[in-house]
């Protein structure tokens, strides 16, 4: 194989692909990148870690011999950053190794097999429909901090896509907070099977969107698989197992009843949610609010930091009480709004609280209080 590529286009593709690519690998060849180039000029870069697979297709400015090979994709793309910028790195492969060189730079790199390089066999993925890319960014930005990290729930590990009444939803939890969007069913997507898609996938699609947010995604996915194709011919093909488990059923803790309303400027809550929580300690975590007619009042109470509180000003007319939430997962949802208004809908101190812009609003979340 012998190809000869532009280094911004050569980085920017391996920017894409080897963050797929784990450092530490028990097989050496998932460390590698698949390069292939063909006659007609083009070349197709792919990454794999026997879950997540990322195809790229890219122009080169040469092919003088087809083929394909695998090199190491960390080295690749580290000597790649180096190079000097508009130059134009020559990739020649032959005799396990392959040689690379750019203006007075040459690099000599071991090479595996493309034979042995795992590819994801997607099988039949009979639900196909399409997204624009800045709704499925807005979709997965509403949501991913709500993903839960404990291994143990591994269903509980990815955000979770399903249609219900005419609407595509996403959703995410870990037990302590939800975060679910919904948009419009899409065409195509009706009948389509309940999918979990997995952390890290979520991860590396949200990076790939940041470049093709004025584009649309096509998205093909069975019961098992899910492929996500952004920019067309020459664009990025993400591929990606689905967790094998069952999503809880969400709705039952998303509350109906609660007829406790606290409108806020979702800016100055955060801010004042933050400074209270700076004498918080790790364990608590804990700030109080008190509500009161049009003022609720934040206080942290540590048994090292000592206290404090702040006043901020509301709307709220039912009666005063008090409830506890853990600021970090108050701030992570506040973060989320977009408007100069909040809603928080709250029932008493032990139950589920409610919190959305309006009622209009695509994205809702679901905050359990705390004892404080």
């Amino acid at each position: 194989m012998k190809a000869t590529i532009e280094r911004s286009t050569l980085l920017r593709c391996l920017s894409h692909v080897q963050s797929v690519v784990e450092r530490r690998n028990t097989i050496p060849i998932l460390s590698n990148v698949l390069i292939e180039a063909a006659a007609d000029g083009s070349l197709r870069i792919m990454a794999t870690d026997l879950d997540l697979q990322v195809i790229e297709s890219l122009g080169a400015v040469s092919v003088d011999a087809p083929g394909a090979i695998t090199v190491s994709a960390h080295l690749l793309f580290d000597i790649a950053r180096k190079l000097p910028e508009g130059s134009q790195v020559s990739l020649d492969a032959a005799d396990n190794r392959m040689v690379v060189k750019a203006g007075r730079s040459r690099f000599q790199l071991p090479t595996l097999p493309r034979d042995d390089f795992p590819v994801i066999a997607e099988g039949d993925l009979p639900t196909s429909f399409e997204i624009p890319a800045a709704t499925l960014a807005q979709m997965i930005d509403r949501t991913r901090f709500a993903i839960s990290t404990e291994e143990t729930r591994y269903y509980l590990n990815g955000i979770f896509f399903h249609v219900a009444d005419e609407e595509l939803k996403a959703a995410a939890t870990d037990g302590h907070r939800l975060a679910r969007f919904t948009i419009k069913r899409p065409d195509g997507a009706e009948g389509m099977p309940d999918v979990i898609v997995p952390r890290k996938c979520v991860a590396e699609l949200r990076k790939l969107l940041e470049e093709a947010l004025d584009t649309n995604v096509l998205i093909d996915l069975s019961a098992s698989k899910i492929r996500f194709t952004l920019g067309g011919e020459n664009g990025v093909v993400l591929t990606s197992k689905l967790i094998d488990g069952t999503f809880p059923d969400y709705s039952r803790v998303i509350p109906t009843g609660n007829d406790k309303l606290l409108r806020v400027d979702p800016r100055s809550f955060f801010e004042g949610v933050d400074r209270v929580a700076t004498i918080a300690t790790e364990k608590t975590r804990a700030v109080k609010m008190a509500l009161e007619p049009d003022r609720v009042t934040l206080s942290v109470t540590s048994p090292d930091n000592g206290t404090a509180a702040e006043e901020v000003p509301a709307e709220y007319s039912s009666e005063g009480f008090e409830i506890g939430f853990n600021a970090n997962y108050l701030k992570d949802i506040l973060g989320q709004i977009e408007g100069d208004t909040v809603e928080i809908h709250l029932a008493d101190a032990g139950a589920p609280t409610l919190i959305r812009q309006d009622e209009k609003s695509p994205a809702l979340y679901v905050l359990m209080p705390m004892r404080v």
